[in-house]
């Protein structure tokens, strides 16, 4: 099978591409390689991959760019996708709209273009928990309204789900949607809580505490996460009518992809104190526009579905983080 993955040098991508490669399957990668975090990071990753062994080949191309990913894949061939690429982070959303609807509703669009024509099996892509917005609800299910997002970012991602509706009634694309839950792990991303907490702690300096510290996030390790992607890859949703998890009747189907399991942002830090040796030294802040103070994914319907289970907690994935950042440092 060969498998084309967008975002290939950020976080998901990669490790997702590391189990494909593991497996034996064929990977097209596609990344720009932007500049909204450290270049470098990701061309570790891409040089992590290369190293790997297996059949990996990457282009350097912006899939919101219709013309150059169309010339970039004329002569490849692939028989699913699995979309990651974005522009990510909810805060950066007010700072640089216009990349969010560039990367996230054009990019988005090429991709089930690309889907369409070339008939593929499956495109499982990437939505985020952002989509529940102000939703008082807790664990957030997939059967809840989310008409109310309070960022741009959550409003793209949204707006992905609804355009993957329509590909998937008028043309019978099977698409699986992904809610993302906070994922962390080694090779994380340095715009995250995880990485900037433990930079700051490791060289003495203060952290932003926003909420006064009222916050809960339900951290769900790469490797639960990657797990539950592969099992969308595996499984597409099937063309028959029946009600899909999300809600359609058409080939489109709608998780939550989580740890089912809130922790406090204090317990976060306190782990992070634990690994490093040092305590941390906390400025306390106010709610970010556009952040939520608690996230709590629903996982029943992932998990009966295709089996998925979690299984890694914050008291064994955020050492694998600290242990893995170290070594990536030289410290």
């Amino acid at each position: 099978m060969t498998v084309l993955v967008t975002g290939a040098a950020g976080f998901i991508g990669f490790n997702v591409i590391r189990h494909l490669l593991k497996r034996g399957d064929n990977v097209i990668g596609i990344d720009n390689i932007n500049d909204y975090y450290d270049p470098k990071l990701k061309q570790d990753r891409l040089n992590f991959l290369t190293e790997l062994g297996g059949d990996f080949e990457f282009f350097k191309t912006d899939f919101a760019d219709d013309i150059a990913l169309e010339d970039a894949l004329k002569n490849k061939e692939f028989d699913r996708i699995i979309h990651l690429g974005a522009q990510a982070g909810v805060r950066y959303s007010i700072e640089n709209p216009r990349a969010y609807i560039r990367a996230n509703i054009m990019g988005h669009l090429n991709l089930l273009e690309l889907a369409r024509h070339r008939q593929t099996k499956q495109m499982v892509y990437a939505s985020s928990s952002s989509v529940y917005g102000s939703n008082k609800v807790s664990p957030f299910s997939v059967d809840h309204r989310v008409d109310n997002p309070i960022s741009l970012y959550a409003a793209t991602k949204k707006s992905d789900e609804l355009m993957s509706e329509t590909y998937a009634h008028l043309y019978r694309t099977p698409l699986t949607g992904l809610r993302f839950f906070t994922v962390y792990g080694p090779w994380g991303r340095p715009d995250m809580a995880l990485w900037m907490f433990t930079e700051n702690i490791m060289n003495g300096k203060p952290i932003n505490v926003f909420n006064n510290g009222n916050m809960r996030r339900d951290f769900t390790y790469i490797d639960d996460i990657v797990a539950g992607v592969i099992a969308c890859l595996d499984n597409p949703p099937k063309d028959d009518e029946n009600e899909k998890a999300g809600g359609s009747i058409s080939p489109h189907a709608l998780y939550n992809i989580g740890n089912n399991k809130p922790e406090h942002l204090g317990t976060m830090i306190e782990i992070i104190e634990q690994c490093c040796g040092k305590k941390a030294e906390k400025n306390m802040m106010p709610m970010q526009a556009g952040d939520v103070p608690a996230s709590f994914a629903d996982i029943d319907a992932i998990s009966k579905d295709l089996g998925y289970k979690p299984s890694t907690s914050i008291d064994v994935g955020i050492p694998n983080f600290v242990n893995w950042y170290k070594e990536y440092k030289g410290l």
